[in-house]
C-alpha cells in the first residue's frame, strides 16, 4: 500500500501552446488582452442589463446570464494560461487539475443549456408571440437558468467521479494548456476505453444534442417570418443571426473536441482557444453592434456617468 501511495501522480505538467518565448510572450499579450476584454464587455453588458428599465425582457435577462457565464468560464482557464506563459515550469497539483476539469464542464455546459433556453427564448417571440409573456415569464426565466445551472452541475460531478475514480501512478505530461477530462483520463495506469466511450457519451452528446435543438429552433423561425413583412423579418433575422453566430463558435469547436472517445490531434489544444477565449471575447460584441437597444442603453449609461 505505502508502495502504491508513494508513486501516485501529485501533480500534471501543462505542455502550453508553445515553447517558444518569444512565441509565448506574443500569446501572452493577445490572451491578456482577449481576457481584458471578456471581464469588461461582459460586465458592461451585465451592468447596462441591471440598470436600464427597458431592457427588461426575458432576452435580456438571459443575455445578462450568459455573460456572468462567460466571465465564470475564461476565468477557469485563462489566468492559469497567463501565468503559465510567463513561467519556465508549467506544473499543476492533481487537486487543482480535477478542480479545474471540474468548474470547466460546469461552467461550460451550463453555458450551452443557457444557449438553448436563448434560442428558445427567440422560437417562442417570433413563432408564438401572443402567448410569449405567459410562457416566457420572469419566474418561468429564473426556473430555467436555474435549470441550466443544475443540469451543469449533474454533467460536472460524472465527469469528475469518473476521473478521479482512475488510478494515476505514471505519465503526468497534458498536451495543452489546461486540465480537461479526456487528456486527463488518457494519462490513467489502467484501461480507460470504457471510461472514454462514457466521457464522450456524456460531454458529446450534450454538445451535439444541444446543437442540434439549436438549428431545429431555427428552421422553425425561419419558416415561420418567411410569409412576414420585410421590416419584421428583417428584425426577426438580424436578432436570430447574433445569436446563430454565437452558437456556431460555442457548439461546432465543441462538437469536434469532446464527439471522439479514443482518438486526439495535435491541433486539439489550439481549437479549445475558439470556445475557452475567443467565443466569450466575440459574445459581447456581437450581442452589442446587432442590438439597437443594447447601444442606445449604453449611450444613456454614458450619458449618466459624465453627468
Amino acid at each position: 500500500m505505502a508502495r502504491a501511495n508513494s508513486s501516485r501522480v501529485t501533480e500534471f505538467i501543462l505542455l502550453g501552446l508553445s515553447d517558444k518565448r518569444e512565441l509565448q510572450v506574443l500569446l501572452f499579450t493577445t490572451f491578456l488582452l482577449a481576457y481584458t476584454m471578456v471581464l469588461l464587455g461582459n460586465l458592461l453588458i451585465i451592468v447596462v442589463v441591471r440598470t436600464d428599465p427597458k431592457l427588461s425582457s426575458p432576452m435580456y435577462f438571459l443575455l445578462g446570464n450568459l455573460s456572468f457565464i462567460d466571465i465564470c468560464y475564461t476565468s477557469v482557464t485563462a489566468p492559469r494560461m497567463l501565468v503559465d506563459l510567463l513561467s519556465q515550469r508549467k506544473a499543476i497539483v492533481f487537486e487543482g487539475c480535477i478542480a479545474q476539469l471540474f468548474f470547466l464542464h460546469f461552467v461550460g455546459s451550463s453555458e450551452m443549456f443557457l444557449l438553448t433556453v436563448m434560442a428558445y427564448d427567440r422560437y417562442t417571440a417570433i413563432c408564438k408571440p401572443l402567448h410569449y409573456t405567459t410562457i416566457m415569464s420572469r419566474r418561468a426565466c429564473w426556473l430555467l437558468v436555474a435549470s441550466c445551472w443544475a443540469g451543469g452541475f449533474l454533467h460536472s460531478i460524472t465527469q469528475t467521479l469518473l476521473t478521479v475514480q482512475l488510478p494515476f501512478c505514471g505519465p503526468n505530461t497534458i498536451n495543452g494548456y489546461f486540465c480537461d477530462v479526456s487528456p486527463v483520463i488518457r494519462l490513467a495506469c489502467a484501461d480507460v476505453r470504457t471510461t472514454e466511450w462514457l466521457v464522450a457519451s456524456n460531454s458529446g452528446l450534450i454538445s451535439l444534442g444541444c446543437f442540434l435543438v439549436l438549428l431545429t429552433s431555427y428552421v422553425f423561425i425561419l419558416l415561420t417570418i418567411r410569409g412576414r413583412v420585410p421590416r419584421g423579418r428583417a428584425k426577426a433575422l438580424s436578432t436570430c443571426a447574433a445569436h446563430a453566430l454565437v452558437v456556431v463558435l460555442f457548439f461546432v469547436p465543441c462538437v469536434f473536441i469532446y464527439l471522439r472517445p479514443s482518438r486526439t490531434f495535435p491541433a486539439d489544444k489550439y481549437v479549445c482557444v475558439s470556445y475557452t477565449v475567443f467565443s466569450p471575447v466575440m459574445n459581447p460584441l456581437i450581442y452589442t453592434l446587432r442590438s439597437k437597444e443594447v447601444k442606445e442603453s449604453m449611450g444613456r449609461l454614458w450619458k449618466r456617468c459624465r453627468a
